[in-house]
């Protein structure tokens, strides 16, 4: 199967988050309506992704046909779209795995506050790679962008950064994508370090990808996630 663009692969996430709220195949004027996008569109899009063998279209006769009656066309994801998104998101941990990754990476954060995080960024950025969970593996990048914003200290800009990150978290508007673009815009910043700056560049692909597939849940729990990062490094 050919890669889907970064377009077609948000909507895919966003069907996917409907059809898993209701349990029920969708028409495409439902879809565009709580996509915010037009009818054309996501008809189109849908009959993309259904060549793409990730849409499953079905026709429905109405209950009591008048005339010669009309079918309905309605879609709902594949076996193949939940497992892809599934395998990025890492949508296998429950909410107890969660709780323990997630303390593990807040207590290291804590032992690291009195001397610095370098070595723990250096740690994270390493163990990334070869992290299977997109659910953890966002959570360790999440962690990494924010420690190395944090480590151009009191620069103006890394300051403004900072105070809009933390004010978009306390009004619960965090796009978790804005963190991805971040971490890309970090890798040209002078000061930060070249060989995390190398790394968070070449992480930038995979993390988009991975934050595209999560599940409105693990959004919510990485959200989360970064309002206690932020309360612990004083963001």
């Amino acid at each position: 199967m050919r890669k889907l663009t970064h377009r077609q692969q948000e909507f895919l996430s966003r069907f996917l988050d409907l059809y898993r709220e209701g349990h029920d195949v969708l028409h495409y004027t439902v879809v565009a309506r709580r996509l915010g996008v037009g009818n054309i569109s996501a008809y189109e899009m849908l009959r993309l992704l259904e060549q793409r063998g990730l849409v499953e279209a079905t026709y429905h006769l109405p209950a009591e046909p008048r005339g010669p009656g009309r079918a309905t066309v309605l879609f709902r994801p594949t076996l193949l779209a939940a497992r892809l998104f599934d395998q990025l998101g890492g949508d296998n941990a429950d909410g107890g795995e969660w709780e323990t990754i997630k303390g593990r990476i807040l207590r290291q954060l804590e032992a690291g506050k009195p001397k610095g995080y370098e070595t723990l960024v250096a740690e994270l950025l390493t163990h990334a790679p070869g992290q299977r969970s997109g659910l953890v593996y966002t959570a360790e990048m999440i962690a990494t962008t924010i420690l190395t914003l944090c480590s151009l200290g009191k620069r103006a800009r890394a300051r403004g950064l900072l105070r809009r990150l933390r004010a978009l978290v306390e009004l619960g508007d965090l796009d978790l994508s804005a963190l991805a673009g971040l971490s890309i815009g970090l890798s040209i910043v002078e000061g930060v370090n070249r060989k995390v700056a190398d790394l968070l560049l070449t992480h930038s692909e995979r993390l988009q990808s991975t934050i595209l597939a999560l599940s409105a849940e693990n959004r919510r729990r990485l959200a989360a996630f970064t309002r206690e990062v932020l309360q612990i490094v004083g963001g």
